[in-house]
């Protein structure tokens, strides 16, 4: 007899994963996610509670794993002139694929129901800007965290794709921006 494999918080998470990927945000259901999963659905709803409670926890994952790659970026970035600015930069050099994408979309699909995913993304820009303060060029860093932020945000959303030369180029100019730009107090 062969042993029950045990399902992880991470398994239904990958799960809910490749619904969003496969159906895009419309189609992120607790059966949805039960039926990718293995599981039963009391199994997601005891885990996740509702649909918002599901989305909270795919997107808070992404979060922390993000924060995870921007830190190590930032450490290796600090013979910089701004190691929190450019190890963001250096963090967008990671082309964006088609499930952070698809969590992306799931996000904004839900951010005008989900007052909590609202504050997680509130709280997330707020930590950038204030890390953008904290150097010699505060202006500068913040002129620069805005052209990555549209830059990144065009891409996430799939508004534009440039091609991997095209987009070295890009983010050289933005840090290009942050060495250039006279910051006066």
């Amino acid at each position: 007899m062969g042993r029950t494999r045990k399902i992880s918080e991470d398994d239904i998470l990958d799960a809910a994963e490749r619904v969003v990927v496969r159906l895009g945000a419309t189609g992120l259901s607790i059966d949805a996610v039960a039926q990718e999963a293995g599981v039963s659905k009391a199994r997601v709803v005891y885990d996740h509670k509702s649909k918002s409670g599901l989305l909270e926890a795919l997107v808070h994952r992404k979060f922390e794993a993000d924060l995870a790659h921007i830190n190590d970026c930032v450490r290796a970035s600090q013979d910089t002139p701004h190691p929190e600015l450019f190890g963001r930069i250096s963090s967008a050099e990671i082309t964006v694929d088609e499930t952070d994408r698809a969590v992306a979309m799931a996000l904004s699909a839900s951010m005008a129901s989900g007052d909590k995913l609202q504050e997680t993304m509130r709280e997330w820009c707020d930590l950038d800007l204030r890390k953008m303060a904290e150097g010699a060029k505060p202006k500068a860093a913040l002129m620069a965290y805005l052209a990555l932020s549209g830059f990144f945000c065009t891409e996430l959303f799939a508004f534009h794709t440039w091609p991997e030369n095209e987009r070295r180029q890009i983010l050289e100019g933005i840090r290009s921006i942050y060495l250039s730009y006279a910051d006066m107090t």
